[in-house]
């Protein structure tokens, strides 16, 4: 019996309309915090969740989530609600070496559970409509899976000594781009240091950052 490709195994993709968080506010499964943050919420006990310092005093976390409210478009809670950029606003080009090279690379195999874990991350994204199928890319790049890593614990290695090993929390899916970025015209704008950045928030009493 043949493995079945992704392009099989994957439902096709329809155009249909979701509704965003704010229209329609889902429950969310909130994930244990670390003590120095907490939840607050911006409708309800339960829906729209936000993450803020605990430190924050009550009428400082009063007004913060007064601003986060009246900006509740710009926060995405799924990912179907990142719009992205109108095209008639602003594109972006990637420029190519004038002597590259397309590179065509083929899809490592994964075990079963890696499998399952790329195939939902996929179909999240094809529902969302931030990709699309297509069969004629000159450019193919692999698909990796690598573990989300949270704290630490410790455990007792083979000579009964105890090692601090760091937690694994889930999966992430990313993609190789290593043959993309090589054939790449390099962007040479100049980044801000690091010094200019401090000077910045220099006497301001909050900084934000999405």
């Amino acid at each position: 019996k043949s493995v079945p490709s992704f392009k099989e195994e994957l439902k096709a993709c329809e155009a249909k309309t979701i509704k965003s968080s704010i229209d329609e506010p889902l429950e969310v499964e909130l994930k244990d915090l670390p003590p120095h943050i907490e939840y607050a919420f911006l409708e309800g006990n339960n829906k729209l969740p936000v993450i803020i310092a605990k430190s924050l005093k009550d009428e400082e976390k009063s007004a913060l989530i007064k601003v986060l409210k009246s900006h509740t478009r710009a926060i995405a809670w799924k990912l179907s609600d990142i719009q992205g950029i109108n095209p008639k606003f602003c594109t972006y080009k990637i420029l190519m070496e004038e002597d590259y090279k397309v590179a065509v690379q083929n899809q490592r195999r994964v075990n079963p559970k890696i499998h399952d874990v790329i195939k939902k991350e996929v179909e999240k994204l094809l529902d969302a409509g931030l990709i699309y199928p297509i069969s004629d890319s000159p450019w193919v790049s692999p698909v990796h899976c690598v573990p989300k890593k949270g704290g630490f614990t410790v455990v007792t290695n083979e000579e009964n000594e105890l090692i601090p090993t760091r937690l694994v929390t889930g999966w992430q899916v990313c993609i190789d781009y290593i043959k993309l970025n090589e054939a790449t015209r390099k962007d040479h704008f100049p980044l801000p240091f690091m010094d200019q950045m401090l000077e910045r928030l220099a006497g301001n009493e909050y900084y934000c950052f999405l």
